[in-house]
């Protein structure tokens, strides 16, 4: 059995209602020889981030119709970076919980950030060492769970949705809700290195939502016929997850959304 030692990123900024649901277990902070990690998220892929759109839409055109998002919103949880060189037990394996601690963080609402920007989601203090993997959910909020429910009296409209995006076509208005549930695990390559006393260290999250409207053929889908029980609703779930699970993530101390 493999066991692997995980460093979670609870947020340090609970206290403005950023992360819902954590006790005071859940969060730690600074200790001698540990270092400042800022997880930052950018919207790609590379050749999108930074890009002229609008000032603050995204703007997609098939040639007939036309595409503006003006907010997509995500909800995650339980965010974890997991050592290269370490192990943690599998469930059900006793262990010393001094050698493999993990904190579950409570509900995330990320706005993603739509001008081409890099927005910081969460600092927290990690050990020097070396993190070859970083873990998320996207994650439906549901208000049987104590987390999720203080979660939602904050986020009243994420009620049984993990992903909202707000926007027009052509002109017209439209909400779209998505209520899946999706683990990821991210390669980090190369492996995050936090050296001993190096002050602080930024890694970026690039997700993708420019494929989740495109049919095959490069048309646009109206977001209007993809909601529930629409006739656009598993496309664009299939376009969805294919985007997280393309998902990349890697150090970026210019905080720029590109590898260096």
């Amino acid at each position: 059995m493999t066991r692997r030692t995980r460093a979670a990123l609870a947020s340090m900024m609970a206290a403005s209602g950023l992360l819902a649901g954590c006790s005071s277990d859940d969060l730690t902070g600074p200790e001698d020889g540990e270092t400042a990690l800022s997880l930052s998220v950018a919207l790609g892929p590379d050749g999108i981030v930074g890009a002229v759109r609008s000032i603050f839409d995204v703007e997609q055109s098939d040639g007939t119709n036309v595409l503006v998002m003006t907010r997509v919103a995500i909800v995650l949880r339980d965010i974890e970076l997991e050592r290269q060189f370490d192990d943690c037990p599998e469930p059900g394996e006793e262990f010393d919980e001094d050698e493999c601690e993990k904190f579950e963080t409570g509900p995330i609402l990320l706005e993603l950030p739509l001008d081409g920007q890099v927005a910081q989601l969460v600092q927290v203090e990690v050990e020097a060492d070396t993190y070859d993997e970083l873990e998320f959910e996207v994650h439906k909020p549901d208000d049987d769970d104590p987390d999720d429910l203080a979660f939602i009296q904050t986020n009243p409209t994420f009620e049984d949705v993990s992903i909202r995006v707000e926007g027009t076509f052509n002109g017209e208005t439209f909400i779209f809700e998505q209520d899946l549930n999706e683990e990821q695990e991210v390669e980090l390559v190369p492996p995050l290195v936090v050296e001993p006393g190096a002050g602080s260290i930024n890694l970026t999250i690039v997700l993708d939502v420019m494929t989740w409207f495109i049919r095959e053929d490069g048309s646009l889908v109206d977001p209007r016929t993809a909601n529930k029980g629409q006739p656009n609703e598993n496309p664009v779930r299939d376009n969805i997850r294919a985007s997280i699970e393309g998902t990349d993530a890697f150090e970026d101390s210019d905080r720029d959304g590109k590898r260096n």
